[in-house]
């Protein structure tokens, strides 16, 4: 030991006979905070040798001894930090050689986590899934492959969400063809196509502005294989069946880099609606975003809800649709879209449903019988131009959207029997234009311009003469009339300016917008001589309304790796005024509004985070509250206005945590969300056994609710099954006027939900999914409560005797249970045998749909204090037999 110590002495006193001098300095960041932990190299230049090194202090200073005989004139001085660009500098003896290190964002290598199957690929924010791990024989569309992706689910809409969060765009190799309608991908690309399904975490789509501004979106990324790109691809299918069904499905698809199109014919009568493809699964985003909202449909046909089946269970329809989507890559990242499609249908619809509403001393009983057939003729078009380089973006998008629709109802309610045809054709056109370039600065501009119009003339005819007492003075008539529109036009216009610094975005934004609509509406009677007459002096409307806005908002973006926030501060100054001569109506409103919005993400490792949100919105009414006239907005309710313009005060604070566990494919996530709404008017009904009448009142109201949600998904390798749960409860407080008495209601709703997908061999296949849901409404006034049980279970089994024959077997059983009604109980189920003729790429198919043969379906709904007590009549069984081909 004495020998070893004396040795090290000796050493360390040559070092310091060798030295010469020292190199010395600080190292500071561009906001001038030292920078610890810095790794500080002394080099020589000729042959890069380290000669000396050290590590930065606390506080960013460090010294290199110069060995003796070393001249400075040859040496660099270099440093090196994580998150900084590498610095080097010439050595000297003189004066202190300091450095101020920029930032850096360093992309991370690829990581690739392997277990015996399936393989997960990680490479930064992107996460792959290897499609060929989780798909089986049986799955013809890549829609069936991401159902069984752990950490993925798909709602009954077609949704995705991952681990809890809905996606925000899906991109075919990368190319937003289909924006939000990602329902025609998922149902048409076939799931041999697709290499890999991608996550990306964080997306911001526009290049510019990537690790400027905040972004917590999570996208899809279908990555096609290189051979199917190549080539043009399609699935086609034609089925003939019994009873006198048929099934066509004719597409066409090309994913080069160049030029992507899906394009497909399809048409059925067996249930199969071809309008879920067309569902905008993002469209409240887009209206928040353009701050307008298409004034809805005013008059329907009835109050009849859509049972809580699979939509093929209990629709009738004749239906056909033509939709192209065709996108072309130019030069210089010029990008070229149009999206077209036309749909043709006809639906028809038998229930019945008994309505009872509970009312403080009094009970009110509805019950209807109807039969209501639906025609709607819908066209739709999209032209897109988009430019996204680095340093400039520019999007356009012209759409055009015409419908016409024409339905006709045989109703029996409470006895008396109605006839109803209603007309309604909505035609609206829109231009979006958004422009974001690089100034000398660095900083970027923003110029945003959009512009509406929409109308959408709707026109109900009820015969005979319904409810004489109420509409015609008890005289008996023909026939009732009720006709409504809302032309209206719209333009929003902004400029904004971001200033990106090393750490935080500045944004200045300012703008106008300009909203002008007229509401006409009018309630007629046709007499026994076809005379037509008003069925009074207050069921007319000719509103006229506008508003005029002007805004301003301070926004601040923190995009870093493992803080991201975005703190908003929007302003405006609004002024509304409404008309209406024929009940002397003139007012107006001038108000300056603040809607600050917060939201954080916080990494608290490289798979987990935490996120934080919270909104303040004032929100203000629209012209269908402020109209004074009553419309009929179906046979038995009338709604009309005595309140001053709605305003309402929403806050919402959020809370998440989402937890990642790659090398085990474990995706946990839990979220609680509040919301609160303060309102200035309240609605009244006055119900009676055959007519509802709704006006809106002055007085203040509010509204509260809690969401708590969680769910869970977990891959087993040595089970090869994926395990899915989740739970959400929901409670929510609010207040309505019936019958002149306040009733305060509380609603809670609990669902569960479990599920797993499994490979029991390379020939068997078994999935069971299941949920449970229980919703319960009182009022505090009463104690009377109202409370309904639901479970909802699903079972594949697929088996595969050989490459060329597959055998599938579903079914699903539904049950209600509510007190003082007998309990609900279905079963459903189908069968299909499919045969390969791989030298034609052609396989038949054998299915029965229903062959158990349930025609009758019934349903029970609970809301506030009105329970509602459904049959619907269904299509029961239909064999059908196919023939599918590829190209």
């Amino acid at each position: 030991m004495r020998s070893i110590l004396l040795l090290l002495c000796g050493l360390l006193f040559s070092a310091l006979c060798f030295a010469q001098g020292s190199v010395h300095g600080t190292v500071k960041d561009s906001t001038g905070k030292a920078v610890p932990f810095a790794t500080v190299t002394l080099k020589n230049r000729v042959s890069s040798a380290i000669v000396a090194y050290s590590t930065t202090t606390s506080d960013g200073t460090y010294n290199l001894p110069v060995p003796s005989g070393a001249s400075p004139d040859s040496l660099l001085v270099e440093v090196r930090s994580i998150a900084y660009k590498i610095q080097a500098k010439a050595a000297t003896l003189a004066k202190p050689v300091d450095f101020v290190l920029q930032a850096s964002v360093n992309q991370l290598q690829a990581v690739v986590i392997k277990s015996n199957r399936p393989v997960l690929k990680i490479n930064g924010d992107t996460t792959s899934y290897k499609v060929s791990d989780f798909s089986s024989p049986q799955d013809r569309v890549i829609g069936d492959v991401i159902k069984k992706l752990p950490g993925i689910t798909v709602s009954g809409d077609g949704t995705i969400l991952y681990n809890n969060k809905p996606i925000s765009n899906l991109y075919i190799n990368g190319d937003n063809l289909l924006d939000d309608k990602y329902n025609i991908a998922t149902n048409t690309i076939p799931n041999g196509a697709v290499n890999k399904v991608q996550v990306i975490q964080n997306d911001q789509p526009i290049k510019m502005l990537q690790n400027k501004v905040m972004s917590d979106d999570v996208a899809l990324n279908l990555d096609i294989k290189k051979d199917a790109r190549l080539h043009l691809l399609g699935q086609e299918s034609i089925g003939a069946g019994l009873p006198g069904n048929y099934d066509v499905n004719l597409n066409a698809m090309m994913f080069k880099d160049k030029y992507k199109a899906v394009n497909y014919l399809q048409g059925n009568n067996t249930g199969d609606d071809v309008q879920q493809n067309l569902v905008s699964h993002n469209f409240s985003d887009y209206q928040q975003r353009i701050d307008n909202a298409i004034p809805p449909a005013m008059l329907s046909l009835g109050t009849v809800n859509d049972p809580n089946l699979e939509r093929n269970r209990y629709l009738f329809d004749q239906s056909g649709i033509i939709n192209l989507n065709n996108l072309v890559n130019l030069k210089k990242s010029v990008q070229f879209k149009a999206n077209f499609y036309y749909l043709h249908d006809t639906q028809k619809q038998d229930y019945s449903q008994q309505t009872t509403v509970y009312l403080p001393g009094d009970t009110v009983h509805y019950s209807e019988m109807q039969h209501n057939k639906f025609r709607p003729d819908i066209l739709h078009g999209q032209l897109t131009m988009k430019v996204n380089q680095d340093k400039y973006y520019l999007n356009n998008a012209l759409l055009v959207d015409y419908a016409h629709q024409n339905s006709y109802s045989m109703l029996n309610t409470n006895g008396t029997p109605l006839n109803q045809v209603l007309h309604d054709n909505p035609l609206n056109f829109s231009n979006e234009f958004s422009l974001l370039r690089t100034s000398k600065s660095n900083n970027i501009i923003e110029t945003y311009s959009y512009i509406s119009h929409s109308s959408e003339p709707e026109n109900r005819a009820i015969t005979p003469g319904y409810n004489a007492a109420v509409f015609n003075g008890g005289t008996a008539y023909n026939q009732l009339l009720q006709n409504a529109n809302i032309p209206a036009w719209y333009t929003n216009n902004y400029l904004s300016y971001k200033i990106p610094g090393n750490f935080v975005t500045q944004s200045i934004k300012a703008g106008f917008s300009l909203q002008s609509q007229t509401l006409n509406s009018a309630l007629t009677a046709v007499q026994a001589n076809n005379a037509t007459n008003l069925v009074s002096d207050s069921a007319v409307n000719h509103l006229n309304w506008n508003r005029k806005k002007i805004y301003g908002e301070l926004a601040w973006d923190l995009p870093g790796d493992i803080f991201k926030a975005n703190l908003t501060l929007p302003f405006s100054y609004q002024q509304i005024g409404y008309s209406d001569s024929l009940y002397h109506l003139d007012k107006s409103l001038s108000k300056l509004y603040f809607s600050p919005q917060f939201r954080m993400k916080y990494q608290v490792s490289t798979e987990n985070f935490f996120t934080l949100q919270y909104n303040y919105r004032n929100q203000i009414g629209s012209i269908e509250d402020v109209y004074n006239g009553y419309i009929l907005k179906d046979y038995r309710t009338l709604y009309a206005n005595n309140a001053d313009l709605t305003e309402l005060k929403n806050q919402l604070v959020g809370i998440g945590f989402n937890y990642r566990k790659a090398l085990t494919l474990f995706f946990f996530s839990v979220n609680a969300l509040y919301n609160h709404v303060d309102a200035n008017n309240i609605a009244s009904s006055v119900i009676t056994s055959n007519l509802q009448q709704r006006i809106v009142l002055p007085f203040q109201n509010s509204t509260n609710s809690w969401t708590l949600s969680s769910t869970v998904s977990k891959y087993s390798f040595v089970l090869h099954t994926t395990f899915g749960a989740g739970v959400q409860w929901q409670s929510a407080s609010s207040n309505q006027v019936q019958n002149n008495t306040l009733l305060p209601f509380k609603t809670k709703s609990t669902t569960l939900n479990f599920s797993a997908e499994t490979k029991v061999s390379e020939k068997i296949n078994f999935s069971y999914k299941a949920t449970a849901s229980e919703t319960g409404s009182h009022s505090v006034n009463d104690a009377s409560a109202f409370n309904i049980k639901q479970l909802l279970q699903q079972v594949e089994f697929n088996y595969d005797p050989s490459d060329d024959l597959l055998f599938k077997l579903s079914g699903e059983h539904y049950f209600t249970r509510q007190q003082g009604n007998a309990d609900l109980k279905y079963f459903f189920a189908d069968a299909s045998a499919r045969y390969r003729i791989k030298k034609w790429k052609t396989d038949l198919e054998l299915s029965a749909v229903n062959f158990l043969n349930v025609k009758t379906y019934n349903a029970l709904y609970l809301s506030a204090n009105t329970l509602t007590a459904s049959s619907y009549t269904l299509p029961g069984r239909i064999v059908l037999l196919k023939m599918m081909f590829n190209l």
